[in-house]
């Protein structure tokens, strides 16, 4: 069974909560207002988000769980953006095809947000909110795209206090399991969630779904 988390029970924006109608508002002043453009990732040199990456997160980096839950997939490129000034990288968000694979038998597929990596000097100018808003906007097949498998249901590992306002939080993870260590506050989703005990990992390729179903 699937549920939806609170950002996502009004359709419409005459029924949408006051708290999630001051979101958009707030991610539609960030577009008119920053100093930065947004630009798929593909147009970044890879060296340039690794060396990013490393700036915000440490080099050692690659141990944390986050990287075994999306270990051996490809990041969809359709919902990974970069952030620009002038000639400078100064920010990154990536996502990843996963799925919870339920105690039950079942696979729902999910995209993974993150990391969202902002450059330790460009911080607070509403880089990574920016870059949040676009991801979460192209999963759900707004601005004209198609819809992302899975984008109906993200998740990430991150800061509750920060999250929220994006409509993250942990109401529906509390029997979901990762390859690793974690902090069950930090394990946060959106939208329509699967509402059952298993392990989030790697989702399967479609064909390989359909003959296990």
């Amino acid at each position: 069974m699937c549920r939806h988390t609170r950002a996502d029970s009004a359709l419409r924006d005459g029924d949408r909560p006051l708290k999630a109608r001051a979101r958009h508002c707030v991610a539609g002043w960030l577009e008119t207002r920053r100093v930065f453009e947004l630009a798929p990732l593909s147009a970044v040199p890879a060296d340039a988000v690794e060396r990013l990456l490393d700036a915000a997160f440490g080099a050692d980096r690659h141990g944390r769980t986050a990287y075994r839950v999306r270990d051996g997939v490809d990041a969809e490129a359709g919902l990974c953006f970069a952030a620009v000034a002038g000639d400078a990288l100064v920010g990154s968000i990536q996502c990843w095809p996963v799925a919870l694979h339920g105690d039950d038998g079942s696979e729902t597929p999910m995209v993974m947000v993150g990391p969202v990596a902002v450059s330790p000097a460009h911080q607070n100018i509403g880089i990574g909110r920016a870059l949040m808003w676009r991801a979460i906007r192209r999963a759900g097949g707004e601005e004209g795209v198609t819809r992302i498998d899975g984008g109906e249901a993200l998740m990430l590992i991150g800061d509750p206090d920060y999250y929220d306002q994006f409509g993250f939080d942990a109401s529906h993870t509390t029997d979901w399991r990762l390859p690793g260590p974690f902090e069950r506050h930090r394990l946060l989703a959106r939208g329509v969630v699967p509402d059952v005990a298993g392990l989030v990992g790697p989702r399967r390729p479609f064909a390989q779904r359909s003959k296990s179903a």
